[in-house]
């Protein structure tokens, strides 16, 4: 099946890059000072050969962009996290990372090539302005939105701009069969790197965080007070698909489980010198219990944060392996408004491990090695995953941790097959789902806003077509999977879809997080703890 012939799904946030883009960050904050300007052979040798092409070519060539396949080149061969970024991608890396954008404040589909309004982001200046779920933007000052040509870049481009400008819509709104204009004030969008912040049971708060930018350790101190205020005293982190970000933001993060003097890393650079980091007394939850989640795609700062609770023996980790990236950038701006990240240091666990994995390939398989781990079977059974007896270190009170790449869980939970009746979670989790659910309010959205929750719980449990019209959506999609014995977890994830687009996120997460594996496990582990 090809999704993407049917869909493009296009939310402002570009929430689907994260993990990339914390990858490729990683780095401390603070900049590089321009470099000497020594000039050697090598500098030379370039300039000289910039200045005979564009004097003596016979052609017209453009020499900046023979200049930024030099840049690269010379970064491909030094390890894959020093990296260029051009200047018109620049803004966009920075702007994921800084915890706001300039825009109109919608996530949307293209569906059937119209942009269509999931829903405006709350108190937002769409939202402020009238636009509604369901609504089709149909032309922003004049420019068409629809049709089968527009690609997203040029959609970014129109409707983001200067704070407090003005853009006019065309927008056609189905449930009334009508067309309407409305303008709409840009203003400061949040990108929030807090998904959610919610309590499962009496004692138990939950906070998945989706990277590390500029506004994460403030986002996460907000939802640990506010958890605590409910009655937390235990915690799940959740770092799963968190590709990290700013290690000053994990720092403050573990800061707030740590006591004063325990350290929570090291970095060390080129000279060998160490510069090391360590709890301070400000940590508001020093004694609660913690657990972290990790996965295959959770890297950088997230193995940062994980490390120094594991190390630290303050909590325990769940899930599997993590991606193993251990490498420090700091960024170079250069004149022309481009950047370079520059691997400076590497970053180092209280207990001395390097999580860096082997880089001798540092292409495309580097960055997903997923196809290696699924065929060496290390994503299903725990003693899959290969340690080497050299990489060997102790926390603080004695337990062996390896280093080598990664950050290795204290308690494994495999991951869920497709094929397995545990792995339709996967296939719910997935935008099957979520077109599917928009789908059917789309064609009745005026009965779907009337229902309460409660309504809404009924309406799915105890009528059998959103079930039988799921199915048949699946196999219309090209996947041939049963759900005859998994309706009970169809219907749940059908209640929880429909709730998170009518209400909330939060509502999605509470529905659904009681079937989540990996909580299971943290559960039971801590009702055996109890016994």
């Amino acid at each position: 099946m090809n999704k993407s012939n049917k869909y493009s799904v296009f939310i402002p946030i570009v929430i689907a890059t994260i993990f990339a883009i914390g990858m490729l960050l990683g780095y401390k904050m603070n900049t590089l000072n321009q470099p000497d300007s020594n000039v050697n052979s090598g500098k030379n040798k370039i300039n000289r050969l910039l200045d005979l092409i564009n004097k003596e070519y016979v052609d017209e060539v453009n020499t900046d962009s023979i200049v930024n396949l030099t840049v690269n080149g010379i970064l491909e061969k030094l390890d894959p996290h020093s990296v260029y970024i051009p200047k018109e991608e620049l803004a966009q890396v920075n702007e994921s990372m800084e915890g706001n954008f300039v825009g109109i404040g919608v996530n949307f589909y293209m569906y059937k090539d119209s942009l269509t309004v999931i829903k405006p982001v709350k108190n937002g200046p769409s939202e402020k302005a009238g636009i509604k779920a369901g609504d089709r933007i149909l032309f922003a000052n004049k420019q068409q939105l629809f049709g089968k040509k527009v690609k997203n870049e040029k959609l970014f481009k129109i409707l983001k701009g200067e704070l407090g400008s003005k853009v006019n819509l065309v927008v056609y709104r189905k449930s009334e069969n009508r067309k309407l204009s409305v303008v709409v004030t840009r203003d400061l969008i949040p990108v929030n790197s807090v998904d959610v912040a919610t309590m499962i049971d009496a004692n138990t708060g939950y906070i998945k965080i989706n990277r590390f930018a500029e506004t994460t350790y403030k986002e996460f101190h907000k939802a640990l007070v506010t958890l605590k205020k409910q009655g937390m005293n235990e915690v799940i982190v959740d770092l799963r698909g968190n590709g990290g970000g700013y290690l000053e933001m994990a720092v403050a993060m573990a800061d707030e489980f740590l006591k004063k003097g325990e350290l929570i890393v090291k970095t060390k650079n080129k000279k060998g010198a160490i510069e090391n980091s360590y709890a301070t007394n400000r940590g508001i939850f020093e004694s609660g219990k913690i657990a972290v989640l990790l996965d295959e795609s959770s890297a950088s700062a997230s193995e940062i944060f994980a490390g120094a609770i594991q190390d630290n023996d303050r909590g325990l980790i769940y899930g599997r392996r993590s991606f193993g990236k251990g490498l420090v950038q700091k960024e170079m701006k250069l004149d022309d408004g481009s950047a370079v990240r520059l691997t400076v240091a590497r970053y180092f666990t209280p207990s001395g491990r390097s999580i860096q994995k082997p880089y001798l390939d540092k292409g495309e398989n580097y960055f997903n090695d997923f196809e290696k781990r699924f065929n060496s079977g290390e994503l299903y059974k725990a003693d899959s995953i290969k340690v080497a007896d050299s990489l060997k270190f102790k926390t603080k009170k004695g337990r062996i941790v390896y280093g080598g790449g990664g950050i290795i869980p204290d308690i494994f939970v495999p991951l869920e097959d497709i094929h397995s009746e545990e792995g339709i979670t996967l296939l719910l989790q997935s935008d099957l789902m979520n077109y599917y659910v928009f789908e059917k309010l789309d064609e009745n959205r005026k009965f779907f806003n009337s229902l309460t929750q409660d309504k809404l719980k009924k309406e799915i449990f105890s009528n059998e077509k959103y079930f039988n019209q799921f199915r048949q959506y699946i196999i219309n999609n090209g996947l041939l999977i049963s759900l005859v014995h998994q309706k009970e977890k169809v219907l749940t994830y059908l209640y929880a879809e429909f709730s998170r687009q009518i209400f909330n996120d939060q509502l999605y997460y509470q529905i659904t997080l009681p079937n989540d594996k990996m909580i299971k496990k943290v559960l039971e582990k801590d009702k055996n703890i109890k016994k």
